[in-house]
């Protein structure tokens, strides 16, 4: 049985993160944090938790932590992760981190679009979390980082085209809407229900959004050359759910049938992609570790158009989290996601 714990467990990917490991056969959570004013039993700050989990959510105190668990998974912002992350490595803990901070291997590039790096060491020997397309470098990882929600259904609706050279890589959109738990468990004026009920805006405009040279990275990966991707965000009026439609060039004559035998193929023995022949919806993949991808081509030839569904929460978050956890511990990995 391997032991995880929590380091913020109170927001939202916590939540869905101790939901997952509750239904988890070959795992078991034995401790969870938070800051002092968020602590408590977990079933008052979750009540869907009420009865079947009776752990408290306690301040973090490392060397206690570090006794109690073999894998962390760290649900904290960008920053605050890199200050915890080396004990925990040092300790010999295996760490899933959910923020930015490893995630991006050029360190000037995250310095631009975060903050210093203050852990460049394992910047380095992090293995980024993508299982789909990186499975081979995560296997005997003991640092993780998982991937942003909307780069995981950006790349993952490229990643087909990428990997065979069918489309032009400095023209390609991706366009997205996520639901407004996107946005953290917060109090924010442009998310109140009133503000966003019957509403949706675009934000970041002009690819500026820090997921863009992330969704470069993954993508330029794939290619084996730069790619540049143009990324638009935008948040709509439901709770949770990412759907991104993505535009690319085809280097030549594509049909739908080919798309379709392609994305097929390169996708075929994955359990958590889900190939469709119509266009996907937030609510069939809503709760869920599946990404649903509907690649077709425009009436005239002259784009290909890939649409991909991913709930934000669980593929997007805390569900690609348990599938890295039960890669690097050698346990099934499906295991607690289906």
């Amino acid at each position: 049985m391997v032991n995880v714990g929590i380091i913020g467990a109170t927001g939202y990917t916590g939540e869905e993160a101790i939901k997952i490991l509750l239904r988890h056969g070959q795992a078991k959570l034995t401790a969870l944090t938070a800051l002092p004013e968020e602590c408590g039993p977990i079933g008052d700050i979750f009540p869907s938790l009420r009865k079947r989990i009776d752990l408290k959510v306690e301040p973090l105190e490392l060397d206690r932590f570090v006794k109690k668990v073999d894998v962390a998974l760290c649900c904290l912002p960008h920053k605050v992760s890199m200050s915890l992350i080396p004990k925990m490595l040092s300790a010999g803990l295996k760490v899933i981190d959910f923020s930015a901070d490893y995630r991006l291997r050029d360190l000037a590039t995250y310095e631009k679009y975060y903050c210093k790096h203050t852990d460049v060491e394992n910047l380095a020997k992090a293995a980024f979390g993508l299982p789909e397309l990186f499975r081979s470098k995560i296997v005997g990882k003991q640092l993780v980082a998982n991937p942003g929600c909307y780069p995981t259904g950006s790349s993952l609706a490229l990643a087909p085209l990428l990997a065979e050279g069918l489309i032009e890589l400095d023209t390609i959109i991706s366009n997205a809407v996520t639901g407004v738990s996107g946005a953290g468990r917060k109090a924010t004026l442009a998310y109140h229900l009133p503000e966003m009920n019957e509403n949706m805006f675009p934000y970041a405009p002009g690819g500026v959004h820090r997921h863009s040279p992330e969704i470069n990275q993954i993508c330029g990966d794939v290619a084996g050359k730069p790619v540049k991707v143009l990324f638009q965000p935008h948040v709509g009026p439901f709770d949770r759910g990412i759907l991104s439609s993505v535009y690319a060039r085809p280097t030549k004559p594509l049909t739908k049938e080919k798309l379709g035998e392609l994305y097929s193929k390169f996708y075929g023995s994955e359990i958590f992609v889900r190939i469709l022949n119509s266009p996907p919806t937030i609510k069939a993949i809503a709760r869920s570790n599946f990404c649903d991808i509907f690649p077709t081509i425009s009436v005239d030839g002259r784009a290909v158009i890939i649409f991909s569904a991913i709930d934000n929460l669980i593929k997007g978050a805390s569900g690609q989290a348990i599938q890295n956890l039960n890669i690097i511990c050698g346990l099934p990995e499906s295991e607690g996601l289906l």
